[in-house]
């Protein structure tokens, strides 16, 4: 049964998913009120579905009117950004802050060694060109780097790495952030907003890639990984092909040189705007 709608909300949370698993929590400790919006409505939440090719604003009707507007799902290319923020403000008013979920992705352009928030990023990727609107309308972008926590293991990742060694040797610096302090972020940001300003958003560290492989193929099978042969079976081909790019690459040690690992995220901007730090400061 949809749960009775309040007329106002500090913060609305569009697209109920991942995230708002460690949000929610949250918000209900610093007595943040809030509502969500699912697809289906399911648990409580208030259905809705944006339609970037419709005009009508009767779905937004159903929507509370709210402080902060949290869109947790990707806006690709032009227009996008400005219907959603154009039809939900014809119903409620234009007194409201938004805030993107976006990726690090986007921040590719080489020769660049180091990306911070104001480093040059893929201006034609889909995503930066929603994102860009957004902040055009007064909005907030925060770029989110490797998710996880709960459901989401790094671990259990590296089949996403590739088939081969030749795929392994491609993998330098990689980048994480956990879930609760994506939500810390999110609450930072509604508390202490900052229009038109992206942010990148990682535990403040970099991690190898080579080193990362080690790390997992060298934890103690648990009860659990006892039952799954082929994860534990996959960790130790991975790697077996690091040790040998390490002898074909003429590395001693990992982690490997920072100089050698490519693209590197500087997120220490936020953290320092904000004057708080990552809880979750190392991958577990």
């Amino acid at each position: 049964m949809l749960r009775e709608q309040m007329k106002d909300v500090d913060l609305l949370i569009l697209g109920a998913g991942w995230t708002s698993t460690f949000l929610i929590p949250q918000l209900d400790d610093a007595k943040i009120s809030h509502a969500e919006t699912t697809t289906s409505g399911r648990e409580g939440t208030i259905p809705f579905k944006f339609d970037p090719d419709s005009g009508d604003a009767e779905p937004y009707k159903r929507l509370p009117a709210a402080h902060t507007v949290l869109v947790t799902f990707p806006l690709k290319g032009h227009s996008q950004s400005k219907t959603i923020v154009g039809l939900y403000r014809s119903v409620h008013g234009a007194k409201n802050d938004w805030v993107q979920l976006g990726s690090t992705g986007i921040f590719d352009q080489l020769p660049h060694d180091w990306s911070n928030d104001d480093a040059p990023y893929d201006k034609s990727d889909t995503r930066a060109i929603a994102e860009d609107e957004l902040l055009e309308l007064g909005g907030c972008v925060l770029n989110l780097s490797g998710l996880y926590g709960g459901q989401r293991v790094p671990r259990t990742w590296l089949p996403r790495l590739g088939q081969s060694k030749d795929d392994v040797r491609k993998r330098g610096a990689v980048h994480f952030v956990h879930g609760e302090d994506v939500a810390r972020a999110i609450i930072a940001t509604h508390r202490k907003f900052t229009p038109k300003k992206r942010w990148i958003i990682a535990d403040l560290r970099v991690y190898d890639w080579y080193d990362l492989i080690m790390s997992f193929s060298a934890m103690t099978v648990s009860i659990i990984e006892e039952k799954n042969q082929q994860d534990h079976d996959t960790r130790q081909q991975f790697a077996k092909w690091v040790g040998e790019l390490m002898e074909e690459e003429n590395i001693r040690a990992l982690p490997r040189e920072m100089s050698i690992l490519g693209r590197k995220l500087d997120s220490r901007g936020f953290w320092q705007y904000h004057g708080i730090w990552p809880r979750h400061q190392r991958l577990a």
